[in-house]
């Protein structure tokens, strides 16, 4: 190519080079020149990435003390057999229900669910006759006990001698699931 270049004439060189960069500007306004708008679109999903990767960071450092707080909240509480939670719900409404004088009309059999990871939710329908500061005892007693009972529906409407109001109550319960369970999930041992 030197060869070829060095017996051209000076008029010759500054066409060939001429044509060289015409060429070259072409090239690059028909192949480079469109694909600088791409530039930006990279530069904001590094952006994004980076924030994502900082955000990740941040919720990885947290795992030690979620772990504490997990194994806190799994220690507190009192774990109660799944076959006695039924009867556990029951035996507590009736004692509050005692205490705070009010009068058990009707109570159904607890259905069970169990879709939670840590808990078992037992719901459980009542129906109580009581005079209006009576009846908020009750039920505040029994959302403020360590028993983990909570008022999911109620319907109040007055007796027939409007002395009393009637409600229908629908009550759940969260009981812990059995933890040894879970604590033999299998774990992969390094090597």
């Amino acid at each position: 190519m030197k060869k070829y270049f060095s017996h051209l004439r000076p008029l010759e060189r500054r066409l060939v080079v001429g044509v060289a960069v015409v060429v070259i500007v072409v090239l690059n306004w028909w192949f480079i020149w469109p694909e600088f708008s791409d530039w930006g679109q990279y530069q904001r999903r590094l952006d994004a990435a980076e924030h994502s990767l900082k955000k990740y960071k941040a919720a990885i450092a947290l795992i030690p003390d979620l772990q504490k707080q997990l194994s806190q909240y799994e220690s507190e509480g009192e774990f109660v057999a799944p076959e006695d939670q039924g009867v556990d719900l029951l035996r507590t409404v009736q004692q509050q229900a005692l205490q705070s004088s009010v009068a058990l009309q009707n109570t159904t059999k607890p259905n069970t669910h169990t879709n939670d990871v840590f808990f078992i939710e037992q719901t459980e329908n009542i129906t109580v006759l009581a005079e209006e500061k009576n009846l908020v005892d009750f039920l505040y007693k029994l959302g403020s006990g360590p028993s983990m009972i909570r008022v999911r529906d109620l319907t109040l409407q007055p007796d027939q001698p409007h002395q009393r109001l009637a409600a229908d109550i629908r009550l759940m319960a969260s009981y812990q699931k059995n933890q040894t369970a879970a604590a033999k999930t299998p774990t992969v041992k390094a090597k």
